[in-house]
């Protein structure tokens, strides 16, 4: 699993992250992904690292300026696992 935090500009309210979360679901497959127009960015977690340039795409036919991508291994925490 995969854990990758996208800084996003451009993001005002709850309306754009939900755009943002549209665009990302539709350009790689993900697990979730939740956005915050506060810190102003997203986090997705999947199965292999989304492709940047799909994201990048994407973002930028949504109206908004991806900034940074950064991925790291993602593990589940929790009492089970």
């Amino acid at each position: 699993m995969t854990k990758t935090t996208l800084k996003i500009d451009g993001m005002m309210c709850g309306m754009c992250e939900s755009h943002i979360n549209e665009a990302i679901r539709h350009a790689c497959q993900v697990k979730s992904v939740k956005s915050s127009h506060r810190k102003g960015e997203s986090v997705i977690i999947s199965e292999t690292p989304p492709d940047p340039e799909a994201l990048k795409s994407a973002i930028k036919e949504t109206g908004y300026t991806l900034v940074s991508i950064n991925s790291e291994p993602y593990r589940k925490k929790g009492l089970f696992h």
